[in-house]
């Protein structure tokens, strides 16, 4: 029996929660920090790493005063982040600006100019993230950083992500190359494999841009799966956060993929954590590459799995943003959707507010709504929205099946499903499949259950899960809903191929319309 503390940062907050490997969740603790945006640009986004910190020490205080433990009494902690969040460093690995955020896109001429050259330079790890390189991840906003920032960048000895960065600051380390880097960071957003002989290699990455030129040979470290041992908690940390000098810090990851394991994710599931947006986890004994699919890495999620990442870059924002344009909080907006009808909105909303991460991998497209009248609402629209993110889900899980990752169960995860359950039916009703959604709150539970395994407390990440995971109960689709959903999504999908491409082939548009309005009027007729 051990008492750990699982850690996860999320883009509005930080959560700490208390487990008792023999009794379970005991209590959390939570702690806010800004998100810097900019009115004259809206690809912005940077958070403070101080900010962050002292978040941390105050969740963890509020954590172990709620569960009723004294610090001194937890053997180990472990930390998940948002992802790609990036952060460059100069000497002794102190913060040369503030993380481009996971939701910063400045980067997407970086973005546009890596995949370019990647093509044309038949660099063979393009495939394993997808075929396109993203402005979410860690090259393209090291670029731009070096690009906007040339009165910084004698200064610059290393680039971060968020849950390595955390990791060595809390252990004391201060030198690049004993510094974690975790599998699943730098394997899904920095091309990182083990295969191709680790980053992607000098010579690349200099014709891509003059700029990058040594920067390879600065990213180096110990690159690790989370089943090893970042470092042990500083005497300087342990006093802030008020736990024990020398705990066991393991390797961190991002929140998405230790959400998936705490909500009980096993090989043939796919997850949806679905929050300000949505990351879509699998894992498979076997790493088979996915056209589109932003990332195959082994260990990434399981260490001893394939892990299969693939998401929609917004999701609760796109919510959020509609709720606010309408003078709302998002829970008076949704109350009253239990009563709609698959469809009978005549709306069809792609959600490309943000741009596409999967599988057309493209930041440059925007929202797109098709139906609108004069009577429609905003509550129309935030329903069209939340069937909008189901139809994109099916996009991507329609091709990660035809690629061979199996899918014999989906979990709903992360915080929007456990308190919006008019999703969790659309979804069932889009997706055709039953929806099963954890009886309890797994946040940050993915990082316990690392935690407990550095603790000593478990052999594997299913037998932690098997202790600590909660049940799940079950969304099954309505037949008949389902069917309309089905000849829905036909007109989503053309839609969704005949204006995300560039390149695509003409598409016949003009049913599409008169399909929707038809389809809302035969609802309205059954009422």
């Amino acid at each position: 029996m051990a008492i750990v503390a699982g850690v996860d940062f999320g883009t509005l907050s930080v959560r700490v929660t208390i487990v008792d490997t023999a009794r379970g969740r005991l209590a959390s603790g939570t702690a806010g920090y800004p998100l810097h945006r900019r009115n004259d640009d809206p690809d912005y986004a940077t958070q403070s790493h101080e900010h962050h910190m002292r978040a941390l020490a105050e969740a963890m205080h509020a954590a172990c005063a709620s569960a009723q433990v004294a610090g001194a009494t937890i053997a180990a902690l472990a930390i998940d982040t948002t992802g790609s969040s990036v952060i460059p460093v100069g000497k002794n690995l102190e913060p040369l600006d503030e993380y481009y955020l996971w939701c910063d896109h400045r980067a997407w001429r970086e973005a546009a100019l890596i995949t370019e050259t990647a093509r044309r330079e038949k660099l063979e790890v393009i495939a394993w993230c997808g075929g396109t390189y993203s402005s979410e991840w860690g090259f393209s906003k090291l670029l731009h950083w070096l690009r906007h920032n040339p009165d910084k960048r004698g200064k610059f000895v290393s680039a971060f992500e968020h849950c390595d960065y955390v990791a060595a600051v809390l252990c004391g380390i201060t030198d690049p190359d004993r510094a974690p880097r975790s599998v699943c960071a730098m394997g899904h957003k920095w091309m990182w494999n083990a295969a191709f002989g680790g980053l992607p290699p000098e010579e690349f990455l200099v014709a891509v841009d003059p700029l990058f030129a040594g920067v390879r040979g600065k990213l180096g470290g110990r690159y690790l799966t989370s089943d090893k041992i970042a470092g042990n908690l500083s005497a300087e940390w342990a006093g802030k956060l008020g736990l024990r000098e020398g705990i066991p810090i393991p390797v961190g990851a991002f929140d998405a993929h230790w959400d998936a394991l705490g909500a009980g994710a096993r090989p043939g599931d796919v997850v949806n954590v679905v929050g300000t947006s949505t990351c879509i986890i699998a894992m498979s004994d076997e790493a088979r590459l996915v056209p589109g699919v932003c990332g195959v890495v082994p260990g990434s999620v399981d260490p001893l799995k394939t892990g299969v990442e693939a998401g929609l870059s917004a999701t609760g924002d796109i919510f959020e943003a509609i709720a606010r344009r309408a003078g709302k909080s998002v829970a008076e907006l949704s109350a009253g959707l239990e009563k709609y009808r698959g469809g009978q909105t005549g709306l069809l909303r792609l959600t490309w507010d943000n741009g596409d991460r999967t599988v057309l991998v493209n930041p440059a497209l925007g929202g797109i709504t098709l139906g609108w009248h004069l009577s429609h609402t905003a509550e129309d629209e935030l329903f069209a929205a939340i069937e909008g993110t189901a139809f994109h889900t099916r996009v991507i899980f329609e091709r990660m099946e035809s690629y061979g990752v199996p899918i014999e169960r989906v979990i709903n995860a992360g915080g929007i499903p456990q308190k919006n359950e008019v999703l969790n039916q659309v979804y069932a009703n889009v997706l055709q499949k039953p929806v099963l959604v954890p009886t309890g709150d797994v946040t940050s539970l993915g990082s316990a259950i690392f935690a407990a395994m550095a603790a000593g407390a478990f052999p594997s990440v299913a037998a932690a899960q098997a202790a600590l995971c909660p049940a799940h109960r079950v969304i099954e689709p309505d037949a008949s809903t389902a069917r309309v959903y089905h000849e829905l999504f036909g007109f989503y999908r053309e839609i969704y191929f005949g204006f995300g491409s560039a390149d695509a082939q003409a598409i016949r548009a003009g049913g599409v319309l008169p399909g929707l309005r038809e389809i809302a009027a035969s609802l309205r007729g059954q009422a």
